[in-house]
């Protein structure tokens, strides 16, 4: 990587010799109530962040990170291999995130939040995690989705704090999941319903 001198690179960030960085762009930002260099900033390799991506510190990345332009990543996540994060998303912070995810963009991800190896955020898909927001002591009780391997969530899904979908479910593009997703249920709708499985539909079958 060049040394641009528009970088901002925080002390104790660990950046593999082959990773891309563009221009404009931060890793190891402290979080508030900590010093720079107090929490480590680990990126695998053949990693590529694109302009006026931010990148806090106290996450630990795998190889091969993709980010689009203007896309944060805040503190003390666990995120996988081959992971690609789109444009003008964002992923708080004490998130999990597999192997193999993408989310595209303008994608949210609240704190507290599971995305499992595989699964699949299409752009402007909103996680939340308050169910009661500005209520006393809301953050206290913080409840992220649980997204389940292979995935898929359709553009604009809303997700409501704390649902769980099941491996290989579809949700419809702006539906609304209010409540657990069986796997490889087909959901749309608001509130979102099953209407179908994903087993039925040719193009996901395992042969096709």
């Amino acid at each position: 990587m060049d040394n641009s001198p528009l970088i901002r690179l925080y002390p104790n960030v660990h950046l593999p010799d082959d990773a891309q960085v563009d221009d404009f762009v931060i890793l190891g930002k402290p979080p508030r109530g900590k010093a720079p260099g107090d929490l480590p900033l680990t990126l695998g390799a053949g990693c590529v962040i694109r302009s006026h991506s931010v990148i806090y510190a106290g996450n630990v990345i795998g190889a091969h990170l993709q980010t689009g332009h203007h896309v944060v990543i805040r503190e003390e996540n666990t995120i996988g291999d081959n992971v690609s994060i789109g444009t003008h998303s964002i992923v708080e912070h004490h998130i999990t995130i597999g192997n193999g995810v993408r989310l595209h963009s303008r994608v949210f991800v609240p704190e507290f939040s599971t995305l499992e190896d595989g699964c699949w955020l299409g752009p402007g898909v909103m996680v939340t995690n308050a169910r009661y927001p500005l209520s006393h002591g809301a953050k206290d009780r913080l409840y992220g989705a649980y997204v389940e391997a292979g995935a898929i969530i359709g553009a604009n899904v809303t997700l409501l704090p704390g649902v769980r979908i099941g491996a290989r479910a579809l949700i419809g593009a702006g539906s609304v999941v209010t409540k657990d997703v069986p796997p490889g249920a087909v959901m749309v709708g608001s509130p979102a319903r099953q209407i179908n499985h994903i087993d039925n539909i040719e193009h996901y079958k395992k042969d096709s």
